[in-house]
């Protein structure tokens, strides 16, 4: 990874631990007090075994120091204790609030944002990611405080009794955290990498197991099996190519304190055996001197260690931020990134006028996608957007709902889109895309979304307009038949009709409508256009369409080419004209005679 890219990211998830609140310092302040009381520990035990063993004293000579060290024990117990829920406490507190982030910023960018990646791989960033940020802050930051800290005391505490013992800690502290920069320098690119190959492969998998049928119908089977089994293949050597960046390091950090501690004990030793006469300041080396040294000595490297285990959390934390930052601080487009917080309200007493001049649709990277268009749309006007695929006839839906930034003029009722109260204007809206979208509940609570309060009653006629009544009633707890996630225990088409009588439930003074008819059958489709029309007698509508024998009931319709409008009129004006229109009606009826004679072949 790339050095300034990693400062850069590591600034940021600093940035972040004001989220943790009191408990970061908490846990710093906890693992210093567990420091403290080893160091004491170690004091009474070598106290007691000199007094003991060299001294000769009667072993009830040291009753306090006894209480003492056995009032410790349950003391360290609940310092470590209470750490370990400080860290994770703040850990959580971290979680919450960039999971919330997220979320909120995801609402923000919409749903054409969220579409141009697949399910699971949001799914990796909102669940996964998020969750590789915890022990960077339960563990790794607090860690950083206690391993400059507690080698700190300890070397004050040793350098006055030995100063030979207090260079020998001195000179091979450095060791360790040199080496573990050394082994944990690819530890974020190999996180970054394993991040990827886990989004990949997670957006693959649900991609896949949602279209499981359509895979089927095309005997597609055997060659999506290879395609998550390679995708599968990559997240594992990712994977160990992280577990292997880990337990090197590991083993690397364990060999260099063990050496460390083995020097301190062979001078000690030598020492002991008159060999070497250096370091006691001329005083001798008591035997409490070396117990109390050698029982410092894993102390002092242990929160070196610790912090070198904790590393890789660090380069996890590091791999894990890289799509959080981006996604965090992505900046929309200015005229999109500057909408005010509350927004203007609109009177829709009057009901609905659009007008658009220069209006250029822009995607969330700043790509042009539809436009330039000028039009004007009136109340009670019925306009069809008609065109081939990949036109641009999404993309105004989503500028008008306000999901993607433009440029020019876009106003309702004399007021810019911009300026508007979004949450205000979408109440007033009604949208029906050719996905229809149910969330996990039942039916009622699925259609009377926009009113809670509605009765029963007008559930059933909403239900019945939308002609699902009749399978509704057939469940066996009616309203009350449940919805799961991915709209389990209804078929698309019931799905439509369901989403169909939440729109006409909502009052709305403007109809946006893609492929509303999309999934129905013929006498469905029927029914369902002539319930659209009755709701939307005195509303504006504008309705993205593939059905071209659907337009006769249109005011106008626009002819979309290229993200430009090329021809717009009533249906019997683009008749007469040579163009794109007549062009797709041939299409149409070339398809239609073809599927006939193969039919009644």
């Amino acid at each position: 990874m790339d050095k300034s890219l990693e400062k850069q990211l590591t600034s940021w998830l600093r940035q972040q631990k004001k989220a943790c609140g009191f408990y970061l310092n908490l846990t710093v302040l906890l693992g210093l007090l567990t420091g403290f009381s080893l160091i004491v520990q170690a004091y009474l035990l070598s106290t007691i075994l000199h007094g003991i063993i060299i001294l000769e004293l009667d072993k009830f000579h040291y009753t306090n120091e006894f209480i003492f060290l056995l009032a410790l024990i349950p003391v360290r117990a609940l310092l470590a204790f209470a750490r370990e829920r400080a860290s994770f406490e703040s850990g959580k507190r971290l979680r919450l609030q960039i999971r919330s982030a997220v979320l909120d910023k995801l609402t923000e960018l919409g749903p054409a944002f969220i579409k141009g990646k697949p399910v699971g791989s949001w799914a990796s960033i909102v669940l996964e990611q998020v969750e590789d940020l915890h022990d960077f802050y339960a563990r790794y930051l607090p860690q950083i405080i206690l391993a400059g800290f507690i080698p700190l005391t300890i070397l004050i505490v040793v350098f006055p009794l030995n100063w030979a013992a207090g260079l020998i800690l001195l000179t091979t502290a450095p060791l360790i955290p040199m080496f573990m920069i050394l082994v944990g320098m690819g530890a974020a690119d190999a996180n970054r990498k394993n991040f990827s190959a886990l989004a990949k492969l997670s957006g693959h998998f649900m991609d896949r197991l949602k279209g499981l049928a359509t895979l089927k119908l095309f005997n597609r089977g055997d060659a999506e099996v290879k395609e998550i089994e390679t995708a599968s293949e990559e997240f594992r050597e990712r994977t160990m190519s992280v577990l292997r960046m880990a337990f090197l390091s590991s083993a690397v950090l364990e060999f260099f304190a063990a050496v460390s501690i083995a020097v301190l004990a062979v001078y000690f030793g030598f020492n002991y055996l008159g060999h070497l006469n250096f370091g006691d300041y001329g005083g001798g080396i008591s035997l409490f001197v070396g117990l109390f040294v050698l029982m410092l000595a894993p102390e002092f490297y242990q929160p070196l260690r610790d912090m070198g285990t904790h590393y890789h959390a660090k380069a996890q934390a590091i791999g894990a931020a890289e799509e959080l930052m981006a996604l965090l601080e992505y900046k929309l487009e200015p005229d999109a990134s500057e909408r005010k917080a509350g927004g203007i309200e609109l009177d829709w007493r009057t009901g609905v006028e659009i007008i658009a001049t220069d209006l250029t649709v822009m995607s969330h990277d700043g790509g042009q996608l539809v436009g330039p268009l000028s039009f004007h749309l009136k109340q009670g006007q019925h306009v069809a957007l008609v065109g081939p695929s990949g036109s641009g006839k999404t993309c105004l839906l989503n500028a008008l709902l306000g999901f993607l930034p433009y440029h020019g003029s876009l106003k309702i009722n004399n007021v810019e889109l911009n300026e508007l109260d979004k949450s205000h204007y979408r109440r007033h809206l009604a949208w029906l895309g050719q996905d229809p979208l149910l969330f996990h509940g039942t039916v009622r609570d699925n259609v009377a979304m926009a009113n809670p309060d509605m009765g029963d009653a007008e559930v059933e006629a909403l239900l019945a307009k939308a002609m699902v009544l009749g399978f509704v009633k057939e469940q066996a707890l009616g309203l009350q038949h449940p919805i799961g996630e991915q709209m389990a225990g209804v078929s698309v088409g019931q799905a439509q009709r369901i989403a169909l009588a939440r729109a006409l439930g909502q009052g709305a003074s403007l109809f946006l409508l893609d492929e509303p008819t999309a999934s129905l059958d013929s006498h469905s489709e029927q029914a369902v256009l002539s319930a659209l029309r009755d709701a939307m007698s005195q509303s504006l509508c504008l309705m993205v369409t593939h059905r071209l024998d659907q337009l006769d009931q249109m005011d106008c319709i626009f002819v979309l080419d290229e993200g430009k409008i090329v021809q717009r009129g009533s249906l019997d004006e683009l008749n007469r004209e040579q163009g794109l229109f007549r062009q797709m009606q041939q299409d149409e009826c070339e398809v239609v005679t073809r599927i006939d004679k193969e039919s009644h072949s």
